[in-house]
């Protein structure tokens, strides 16, 4: 059976008094996997949401495959609920089909050929076995176990309660259950941010293997050059938003070219407005209809007065023409792209023989083991390791959020800040830029403003922190620890829900020789392959392995 396609037409939406897509169009054909991507609040979420269902648009029409499936970014299941459950739900239609398919057979046995009722009964069994074998639901079960493991859930009882699982693990565990399903048609919304290199390896063979279309919004370049055949760039472009056929790598080249081709059109169209305001203005002036003939002029004038007249009026009549057609068809201005403008990450601490910061057999019960570590005042350390090895809790002990046991010393007025993975803020009605200027003072506000940093479009700054995307609350978290940099900075997967380009720049920021000290968590494998400094791998509980590159 045919897996049906995902449509949009024309969908309009605005949230918060700005429209956030306008007119966007889009085909999601089964096999294809479309990546959506661009800045953060340029509408990838809402996008998904209109396409779920979730969300209704102002104008234009969704048709979606009945059953699609929507990573949604909390389980649609009560806390009390067990793993157990979550795995039945998501085993329901298979197990459906099947025992369907066994009282067909069973109905079939009993009515003979030439009944008036066999012939309805073998196209219904025809259409269930269709069904069935696009959702291999005779492998279900087996699915279900492969799945649970490859995501890094299968040591996991399944009579555990979803009040027990991290945040991660329930993320994981969201994503698992579409994986087990096989929807007709899938949207993921950030689906790799809980996922370490096997569990993310696993989820691109997977959804390499689905036949129904797949729409995903992602910051992970390395899934998206993996997984995608198309992409989707929301960021404005001349004519909306633009499908890129191939994958993140091939995109790249071509965005460039684009832009660039954008700059120059607008460029040329600017220059020739110029000239032709200059054309049907400045020359026509010159040679006015009331204007005497020049002295060196007199002889014959009256002769080609009149045709040099027509001519001249005739070139004036084009220029203005030209110009006005030119000024309803040329192309907007192209915005300003951000650039991130930070300057040093983190502070010069003083020179001296201590660390930073020392830990010695420093313990977390459950969630962290490690022997020893010193940050050096100008240390750029990156911290890796699978779910769950305490890559997150270290980060809360070398910020001294989190008591462990064992011998954790800090030198004597060390300033401190963490990016934190879960970004929040105390109040959401307040705007950006009121946020930032409590935070960081209204001295350093005015010495650094918010909109210089280039994390943020002025357009958003006097947002209300709700109304914000949760890429664009990243954007501003960020910016309150750059704007008055600590002397120890500690980033939890600073690439999370941040544009593709934005990360590209923060590594580069990160990868520059500084005064501070810069300590890193992340999972992101861009970001590892181009890491210049040193590197602690942590194996769980049980140890770690440290090593430095050069």
């Amino acid at each position: 059976m045919p897996q049906p396609a995902l449509l949009a037409h024309d969908l309009v939406r605005s949230l918060g008094g700005r429209r956030v897509l306008d007119g966007v169009c889009l085909t999601a054909s089964p096999g294809h996997r479309i990546g959506l991507i661009g800045e953060n609040g340029v509408g990838k979420s809402t996008l998904l949401r209109l396409l779920a269902g979730v969300d209704e648009p102002d104008a234009g029409t969704v048709s979606r495959p009945d059953g699609l499936g929507f990573l949604h970014q909390e389980l649609p299941f009560d806390t009390r609920s067990t793993i157990a459950s979550v795995l039945d739900e998501a085993l329901r239609e298979a197990r459906e089909d099947l025992a369907e398919l066994e009282r067909l057979s069973e109905e079939l046995a009993r009515v003979p050929e030439g009944d008036p009722g066999h012939r309805g009964l073998l196209d219904a069994y025809g259409r269930r076995l269709e069904r069935a074998q696009d959702r291999e639901s005779w492998d279900a079960d087996r699915r279900a176990a492969l799945v649970l493991e490859g995501l890094g859930l299968g040591s996991l009882g399944h009579d555990r309660t979803l009040r027990s699982l991290s945040g991660g693990q329930r993320g994981r565990l969201a994503l698992a259950a579409l994986l087990v399903r096989r929807p007709p048609a899938l949207l993921l919304d950030e689906p790799t941010n809980h996922l370490d290199d096997g569990a993310a390896a696993f989820l691109e063979e997977q959804l390499r293997g689905l036949a129904g279309a797949v729409v995903l919004a992602s910051h992970d370049r390395a899934f998206l050059d993996a997984v995608c055949t198309d992409l989707v760039d929301l960021d404005p472009a001349v004519d909306g938003p633009v499908r890129y056929g191939g994958n993140y790598s091939a995109y790249l080249g071509e965005k460039r070219a684009e832009r660039e081709r954008w700059e120059r059109r607008y460029a040329e169209e600017r220059q020739e407005v110029e000239e032709l305001r200059h054309s049907a203005g400045v020359t026509a002036r010159r040679v006015a209809p009331d204007r005497g003939p020049r002295d060196n002029e007199k002889m014959g004038y009256g002769h080609r007065a009149g045709r040099v007249q027509s001519q001249i009026s005739r070139r004036v009549r084009n220029a203005t023409r030209r110009l006005e057609e030119l000024e309803r068809t040329r192309v907007a201005e192209p915005p300003r792209p951000l650039r991130f403008a930070a300057g040093e990450l983190a502070a010069r601490a003083e020179e001296g023989p201590c660390p930073l910061v020392s830990l010695r057999d420093v313990r977390v019960a459950g969630r962290l083991a490690l022997d020893d570590l010193e940050v050096a005042p100008a240390d750029r350390l990156l911290v890796t390791g699978g779910n769950g090895a305490g890559k997150s809790t270290l980060l809360a002990v070398l910020a001294g959020d989190l008591p462990a046991e064992g011998e954790v010393h800090r030198r004597s007025g060390l300033t401190v800040g963490l990016l934190a993975q879960d970004t929040a803020f105390e109040r959401l009605d307040r705007t950006a830029r009121e946020t930032y200027e409590l935070s960081v003072g209204p001295e350093r506000a005015e010495k650094v403003p918010l909109g210089s940093l280039g994390l943020m479009q002025e357009a958003d700054l006097g947002k209300p922190v709700g109304h914000l995307s949760v890429g664009q609350r990243r954007r501003l978290a960020l910016a309150l620890l750059v704007a008055r940099p600590p002397q120890l900075l500690l980033l939890d997967e600073p690439t999370n829900h941040l544009s593709p380009r934005l990360c590209d720049e923060l590594e580069e920021a990160l990868g520059t020789p500084g005064r501070g000290a810069i300590v890193v968590a992340s999972h992101d494998r861009w970001l590892r392959r181009r890491w210049q400094g040193r590197e602690l791998r942590l194996e769980g509980d049980l140890g770690r392995r440290e090593k430095a590159r050069r």
